[in-house]
């Protein structure tokens, strides 16, 4: 699973802690899904963790109800809330399919919780990276990691396993002009 995080600071709009949306492959490219987190205010492991559970808890929801690794995912995650949002993907047949998705606050709860305890330093690391005062001017705060093999298939302790050894995120500027992120 790719996922890159992204830090809005100005966040006086709106009690969202965060909106994850799914970007599938482009048709005929080798370059996999990604998880577009999206953090507001400012970052802390617990809201970091919370975000990525619901990437988790929302390709797992989507790879379950038939929507597949080609769906998009639209989520905004809430502290006391869970994450709220929908899906849409096309069939075989190219009928276009939608799907609400909630994901309660206990289960991203216990998702966070485990991605913490398993990968703390690791999401403490990214929160860090985000916020380090030291960002170009007018540069986006963005930083892109994987996690390898991707959660689909995988078991939530596998894959944690996988993120808590990995460490393996890389620090690139993102460009408003295209994505200047691996």
């Amino acid at each position: 699973m790719d996922v890159l995080v992204m830090l809005e600071e100005n966040a006086e709009h709106s009690s969202v802690l965060a909106h994850v949306n799914s970007v599938p492959s482009p048709l005929h490219s080798e370059r996999p899904p990604r998880e577009i987190v999206t953090l507001y205010g400012a970052p802390s492991s617990e809201s970091l963790a919370l975000a990525l559970a619901a990437a988790v808890e929302g390709q797992r929801t989507a790879l379950s109800g038939g929507g597949g690794s080609g769906a998009i995912r639209h989520l905004g995650v809430w502290a006391e809330r869970g994450a709220v949002g929908d899906a849409a993907w096309r069939d075989t047949a190219g009928e276009l399919h939608t799907s609400d998705l909630e994901i309660p606050l206990e289960i991203l709860g216990i998702t966070a919780g485990r991605l913490l305890a398993e990968c703390g330093s690791v999401i403490q690391r990214l929160v860090a990276g985000l916020a380090m005062p030291d960002w170009p001017e007018g540069a986006r705060r963005a930083i892109s990691f994987s996690l390898t093999p991707a959660f689909a298939g995988a078991g939530t302790a596998e894959a944690l396993e996988v993120f808590r050894q990995s460490g393996g995120f890389a620090f690139e500027d993102f460009e408003d002009e295209g994505e200047g992120i691996n």
